[in-house]
């Protein structure tokens, strides 16, 4: 690990990591100066590998430190996994209520949240800023532990989480920026809608960091908050959009390899 990475504050570290992952967005959002289209299959494949490192990162990087750390205070491990976990799900499904927003793939009809005129490519953008909040949170929340000098938390753990979810968010840029471009919109304006989709994981990470160092008896819950929230996106959201174009064993077969490669990230590096 580069020295001066780990010398810098949690919350400078929880910034720097979560720019990352929004540079990884913007990198997937770029991929419509070269394609105009995507093969629908290579999509499902990309969304199923997303929901696949969410759903082990939320375990592996999230849950599992959160019942270590309680049983190590002496409290009981089960109640801040499942009370923050719930709470997470629940958050994700009062902001889905309220947000206008719509999944790609879906005819406008879809629209989720409260009803507006705001145009569909708005709406789908919104979509995706969606998700990306827990995701920004669970990595500002990995690198707030370390703040908090707790003996569970590591930085190569923290750092194995940014990679993850920097890894998954290529596809989701692209899942943004392609199917904008498709609909005539400019190649740079499918780029802009695409990487500023990304643009609240900075903003949640640093809240996310700055919050547990602040108040460190609530980082279990922060944990596991940002777990549940992850798993609502993955279920909500990720596996029924890589599931509309009858792709199921490709999507699944992505979500393994996800899962596979999120799982090798957390347990080599943390």
């Amino acid at each position: 690990m580069i020295d001066w990475f780990k010398n810098l504050n949690p919350v400078i570290q929880a910034l720097l990591a979560t720019c990352f992952t929004w540079g990884m967005t913007s990198a997937g959002a770029a991929v419509v100066f070269v394609f105009k289209t995507i093969n629908r299959r290579i999509l499902d494949g990309m969304l199923g590998f997303a929901a696949g490192i969410m759903i082990a990162a939320s375990f592996w990087s999230l849950l599992a430190p959160a019942i270590e750390m309680t049983e190590q205070a002496g409290g009981i491990p089960w109640i801040p996994a499942v009370i923050g976990f719930l709470i997470g799900g629940a958050f994700l499904r009062l902001v889905d209520m309220l947000l206008p927003h719509l999944h790609i793939g879906f005819p406008d009809s879809s629209a989720e949240g409260i009803k507006t005129q705001w145009q569909r490519s708005v709406l789908l953008v919104l979509a995706i800023t969606l998700h990306n909040f827990p995701e920004g949170l669970a990595v500002g929340v990995a690198f707030g532990a370390l703040g908090a000098n707790l003996p569970t938390a590591t930085l190569a753990g923290a750092v194995a989480l940014a990679i993850g979810i920097g890894i998954q968010n290529f596809p989701e840029g692209m899942a943004v920026s392609v199917p904008l471009r498709r609909e005539g919109l400019s190649r740079f304006k499918c780029f802009w809608y695409g990487q500023m989709s990304g643009v609240v994981e900075p903003l949640a990470g640093v809240l996310g960091a700055a919050a547990v160092i602040l108040m460190k008896p609530i980082l279990p819950y922060a944990l596991s908050f940002a777990a549940g929230a992850m798993i609502y996106v993955v279920v909500e959201e990720l596996i029924p959009e890589s599931q509309l174009e009858s792709n199921s064993d490709v999507a699944t077969t992505g979500a393994m390899l996800g899962f596979a490669v999120m799982m090798l990230l957390d347990v080599a590096l943390g």
